[in-house]
């Protein structure tokens, strides 16, 4: 089954490869990352274009600065998975986090799971 990961960036420069490289290592590997850089006046842009060409799986989006909901919309357009998730260009997700997920969905045979976080 196919995810589709939303992440909106602006000005992310500082967390965002960690975070980026937090979903490309999911151990579960069916999944889209669409990205929506939303303005960003540092290097964010050039970080998310420069993963978008070594993994197939990410999609950029660029934008004005419209705010976050705005970003996550047109992801959502755009957006192929049967399920869809958010993370924050400034947090990650632990390796396991979309195949617990997935696991739980099927033995559960629901339609939505939510997880909580560590702060």
């Amino acid at each position: 089954m196919m995810i589709s990961i939303i992440m909106p960036a602006n000005n992310a420069e500082k967390y965002l490869s960690t975070s980026i490289e937090s979903v490309l290592n999911q151990t579960y590997k069916e999944f889209e990352l669409i990205i929506v850089e939303n303005g960003s006046t540092d290097n964010s842009k050039q970080i998310i274009e420069d993963y978008s060409l070594k993994d197939k799986r990410i999609k950029f989006i660029t934008t004005l600065k419209k705010g976050v909901s705005n970003a996550r919309n047109l992801a959502l357009e755009v957006a192929k998975g049967k399920f869809i998730t958010f993370i924050d260009a400034d947090d990650y997700m632990e390796p396991e986090n979309l195949e617990r997920m997935i696991n739980k969905i099927d033995e559960y045979g629901v339609d939505i799971c939510i997880a909580g976080y560590i702060e």
